[in-house]
């Protein structure tokens, strides 16, 4: 990321559960001020690196800064500055809305003289002040994401991490998050994990791609979908004799590559495909070569890569990351006592 004032940096983060390697050496930059996606398949490694950041998981090896602050070495003034919301939201059922946000208020040290209005302003933005008496378990689930952004929000941290944050709603409740989440942005630096492209593609300024705990591709919306149609596919049907067709596409140039088989649909057909260099039509150029040789197109089509493919290209299991079985950030069996000590420990320090 270029340009901007850094928020937060992570460095060389690992994080090993036993033998299994949940992030393998992550390294980015987080600007402030924008909304940043963390795109991946589950298991990617999308939640255990939010949980370093926010101070819930120690790292291996590795480091991360909030504010010029290491998460390490000053784990209480990071926390102030970061809202975290789980994908499972902490709210108790037994309480009501109101009384969980003056809970969390009072956990997040906001100054008493500010508790009230803050607690008033907040309810108000994510809209959730007409439940303020109602007790949570009585919510929709809808809401119940609600009142967990609402808590992340509170106290006005500078970093609100949002993980898979529109997970089991509906549509109208999901765009409702959505137009939520592009509002926050104004005074805060977002950064939200999904599985779901189209979620990230339509709210974040920058997304990185991560597979296997590596960060794999990174960029905006735009960057990512230039890198889409950096390859283009031509598919054309062409009548005619099969090793003529063949030579005349041949004397093209700036073909990457190209093959040809038999077409089913048409008699005396053949159907090539032709991958062509960045940004280069070819259409024309085929044109006047199969007319030259009196072979005529029957179908032309240019096929461009879509960004669903780049990130299915870019998280695909090799066949050695399936013979490792790691597809679940669920702790494996190696996951040891120290680990779980340190998640106990963290999550009695961490609170909200």
């Amino acid at each position: 990321v270029e340009g901007g004032v850094s928020l937060i940096e992570v460095k060389n983060l690992v994080k090993r559960y036993g033998n299994h390697l949940a992030v393998d050496d992550l390294s980015f930059t987080i600007e402030k001020g924008k909304i940043y996606g963390f795109l991946g398949p589950n298991g990617a490694g999308k939640t255990t690196t939010m949980n370093i950041i926010t101070g819930y998981l120690a790292s291996t090896t590795g480091d991360v800064f909030v504010d010029g602050h290491n998460i390490l070495e000053e784990p209480d003034l990071v926390k102030k500055n970061i809202g975290y919301l789980p994908e499972q939201p902490p709210v108790y059922f037994d309480m009501t809305v109101k009384e969980y946000m003056e809970f969390a208020a009072e956990l997040k040290k906001v100054p008493k003289n500010q508790r009230k209005q803050e607690i008033e302003e907040i309810m108000d933005m994510v809209k959730i002040t007409d439940m303020s008496n109602r007790l949570i378990k009585n919510l929709s689930k809808g809401y119940r994401q609600r009142v967990g952004l609402a808590q992340a929000i509170l106290g006005y941290p500078e970093v609100i991490i949002l993980d898979e944050p529109t997970v089991g709603l509906d549509p109208k409740q999901i765009i409702e998050i959505r137009d939520l989440i592009k509002s926050l942005k104004e005074k805060h630096t977002v950064i939200l994990s999904s599985h779901i492209l189209s979620e990230v593609s339509a709210v974040c300024d920058y997304i990185l791609i991560i597979s296997h705990g590596k960060l794999v591709a990174s960029g905006t919306p735009d960057q990512l979908g230039e890198m889409a149609l950096g390859s283009n596919t031509l598919e054309l049907v062409v009548r005619g004799n099969r090793s003529d067709i063949e030579s005349s596409i041949k004397e093209i140039d700036h073909l990457k590559e190209y093959h040809l088989e038999e077409c089913e649909e048409e008699k005396n057909a053949v159907k090539v495909v032709i991958e062509t260099q960045e940004g280069l039509d070819i259409r024309e150029k085929i044109f006047y070569k199969m007319a030259g040789i009196h072979c005529p197109i029957i179908q032309m089509q240019m096929k461009q890569l879509s960004l669903e493919s780049i990130f299915l290209e870019l998280t695909e299991d090799t066949p050695e990351d399936r013979s490792k079985g790691e597809k679940s950030e669920e702790k494996p069996e190696e996951y040891s006592e120290i680990d779980q000590q340190e998640e106990e420990e963290s999550e009695d320090a961490g609170g909200l």
